[in-house]
């Protein structure tokens, strides 16, 4: 199959994109005292220079006192942090790349190894099903932390970057509110049904929307799979789902970056049968939004394994080619492959494939 549909150009309000290729948000911890230096910059400067259509940063935190859950992991508030990322952008700017930073807050996902510098925002203070860490937030809190992912927003469009990312997957704090495991909540921000539990997100993104204004686009990740148990469904039926995302559009998100660990899995194969949509396919039939599909892109292993010391080997995307001009995705998010290799995309486009490499655990411990 021709690889050559994934390079057509994508567009969407001001941003234009030479081609389908997004780099994934890996976090790398390479920022001490939460500030980017010239080898964050380098690492993202690489990856542009070699036809990656947009980078998504790896994840940088809000400004709540306990927003992250390790020393190394980047801030996207504060004089020095702030100066840092506008290094940055600077430099895949200046070779002709695209990118813009995920916004996150980790919630209850702390490490123990770790000391966060305040209370531990989440929605009933749950890391998991049955474990309390924290109290859970209250309205003042919420209300800060709205404002916080806001504040994060207009830095970003302040610094030049091209478009934002919100966390909502993976188990972190927006997620947090999303499953009912995690969110116990009796308030405006909890409730039996998937709708009600995504206001705290649609609070998130309105707010967004009100600090960058209409043209600056507003990408949502989610995911169904949360780090605390890979088998969990937020949404267990095509109404649910559209319950849950539709009021998240609707809100100001605009394009749906939808984690999978396995990016050709069905999620309704009740439905459509083992060949069907993805979540991203679904994502953008229930919405009408671009969607960006992830999850073991290139490589014959998934990202989970790789904690565990699994090696990926490159892989076929043949099956990616054809989901992509069936309609499934706009946009494919690489990770692995491109943490590994920064020439990866340059690499497929000439058809290098004798050349794509191995991923390596050892791989996350530098920047290439």
């Amino acid at each position: 199959m021709s690889i050559e549909s994934l390079f057509s150009p994508f567009r969407i309000k001001g941003l234009e994109l030479k081609n389908r290729f997004v780099m994934a948000p890996l976090t790398r911890s390479f920022s001490p005292e939460g500030v980017p230096g010239d080898d964050v910059a380098g690492y993202y400067r690489r990856r542009a220079e070699n036809e990656v259509g947009l980078i998504i940063s790896e994840g940088t935190v809000i400004d709540r006192p306990a927003s992250k859950n390790d020393p190394k992991i980047p801030f996207f508030h504060g004089e020095k942090p702030l100066a840092g990322w506008k290094r940055v952008i600077d430099e895949v700017h200046s070779v002709g790349g695209k990118m813009g930073p995920q916004i996150w807050h980790v919630g209850a996902m702390q490490h123990s190894r770790f000391t966060p510098g305040g209370p531990v925002d989440a929605p009933s203070g749950l890391s998991k099903p049955g474990k309390r860490i924290a109290d859970p937030m209250t309205e003042e809190a919420i209300a800060d932390t709205v404002a916080a992912f806001a504040k994060a927003a207009a830095a970003s469009k302040a610094l030049g970057f091209d478009v934002v990312e919100l966390h909502g997957a993976h188990g972190y704090l927006i997620d947090q509110f999303f499953w009912t495991g995690t969110n116990e909540r009796g308030d405006a921000f909890g409730g039996a049904s998937i709708k009600e539990r995504a206001r705290f997100a649609a609070h998130a993104i309105k707010a967004v929307r009100q600090a960058v204004g209409p043209e600056y686009p507003v990408i949502l990740r989610v995911s169904q799979w949360k780090q605390q148990d890979f088998t969990v469904r937020v949404a267990t039926t095509p109404d649910q789902m559209s319950d849950w995302l539709n009021p998240l559009v609707e809100a100001g998100a605009d394009i749906l970056h939808c984690s999978m660990r396995r990016f050709w899995q069905p999620e309704f194969p009740e439905i459509d049968g083992e060949e069907g949509l993805s979540l991203a396919g679904w994502a953008k039939k229930l919405t009408g939004k671009p969607t960006i599909t992830v999850g073991s892109v290139g490589l014959t292993g998934e990202f989970i394994a790789a904690y565990g010391g699994e090696s990926s080997k490159p892989a076929s995307l043949d099956g990616l080619i054809k989901r992509f001009e069936q309609g499934d995705f706009d946009l494919v998010a690489v990770g692995r492959a491109l943490l590994t290799d920064p020439a990866w995309v340059r690499k497929i486009h000439q058809g290098r494939n004798h050349e794509l490499m191995d991923f390596k655990r050892e791989d996350m411990a530098v920047l290439t």
